[in-house]
């Protein structure tokens, strides 16, 4: 499914997305616990300076691991992800950039790297750079962490390198999108893991690190306050779970060819009412070639205003209700056509390659 704001239709599939202000970096804007985690000590077992020796203990081995990321757009951090050189970090850092250099988390002269591969959906992206040995991270299960698991966030925010805060995972299970912004389409993650570690401009690709020394997110979000400035204590982390089915195929093939994300098989654009302004729904532009929406009937010039019951008056409100399904799943959209009401039943696709 693609999607567009206003009158002008996307050009991109849309799979699943809503709106939440993007930890940007350079020009842009912003229940369980891991297998090899120790279990939770007994109340008073935890002295304030055992607690110390992990954090720094924690640090020392995973923070060499988390680059500077500089292009010729902003700049942002990295995760070095295999021995090979390449480098995970979030597709929104190196989007539009013809010059990508990687500076180590020991400093030292940058090196130059090249875009192996990027997937906007899920705002990730792979670089890699020749020559030099960087250490790379070990990537924990997000699936099994716990709410109040305590964390460590490491990148380098505003430029800072080697930068790192603490907190705690504060939930799970978010749907959370970035803004478009230059070269950069928006992108959605779903599943997202909620933090209270400070994330700022710059820690964008950076690791969320739990204290067995796994990387089980990376830092790409912090939400925005209604009054439109930053909301301390929420940020969002696209979990290693994501990382750990895309990245591989970004290395091996450059693009991802199994994305794992549903999508309706059309193209929308959010519509008003013009008498007040307001979204009344997302309408169907076009309608992909054997889709679930061929299939179903949906022509263009519908008009969907609910997704299995959920009303969808923008194309971010039925990309949200979109994030929790999978390919294959049953789903029952209702449309407006010439001011009748229709139900429709849709299989869901998979979002094309990207």
């Amino acid at each position: 499914m693609r999607t567009e704001t206003g009158r002008r239709a996307a050009a991109v599939t849309l799979a699943a997305a809503i709106a939440l202000a993007g930890c940007a970096d350079g020009d842009e804007p912003a229940a369980r616990r891991t297998t090899t985690a120790p279990a939770p000590p007994a109340a008073g077992d935890r002295t304030a300076t055992d607690l110390q020796e992990t954090y720094e203990e924690v640090v020392r081995t995973v923070l060499p691991s988390v680059v500077q990321i500089e292009t010729d757009k902003g700049e942002g951090s990295g995760v070095v992800y295999d021995d090979a050189g390449h480098i995970v970090t979030n597709a929104h850092v190196v989007a539009g950039a013809k010059k990508i250099q990687v500076v180590p988390a020991s400093g030292g002269a940058p090196m130059a790297a090249t875009l192996a591969g990027a997937f906007d959906p899920d705002d990730l992206a792979v670089v890699k750079v020749e020559g030099g040995r960087l250490p790379k991270a070990a990537f924990g299960d997000s699936t099994r962490l716990a709410v109040g698991q305590m964390v460590l966030a490491m990148g380098n925010p505003l430029g800072l390198s080697g930068s790192v805060t603490n907190g705690i995972i504060s939930a799970m299970g978010r749907t959370v999108s970035t803004r478009p912004g230059g070269a950069f389409p928006g992108s959605t993650i779903s599943q997202a893991i909620q933090t209270s570690a400070a994330i700022n401009p710059g820690n964008s690709g950076g690791a969320l690190v739990t204290l067995d020394g796994k990387v089980i997110g990376i830092p790409t979000a912090a939400a925005g306050s209604p009054s439109g400035g930053a909301a301390p204590g929420i940020g969002f982390a696209t979990p290693s779970a994501t990382v750990t089915a895309i990245v591989p195929q970004l290395i091996q093939d450059g693009k991802v060819t199994n994305s794992g994300r549903a999508a309706l098989g059309v193209t929308v654009r959010t519509v008003v009412n013009l008498s007040n302004g307001r979204p009344v729904g997302a309408e169907v532009v076009k309608v992909e070639k054997e889709g679930g929406a061929l299939k179903a009937g949906i022509q263009p010039g519908d008009v969907i205003t609910a997704l299995n019951g959920t009303e969808t008056p923008t194309t971010q409100a039925l990309t949200q209700v979109l994030a929790a399904l999978k390919p294959g799943d049953a789903a029952e959209v209702t449309v407006m056509r010439g001011g009748e009401r229709r139900t429709l039943d849709v299989t869901l696709g998979r979002l094309p390659a990207g």
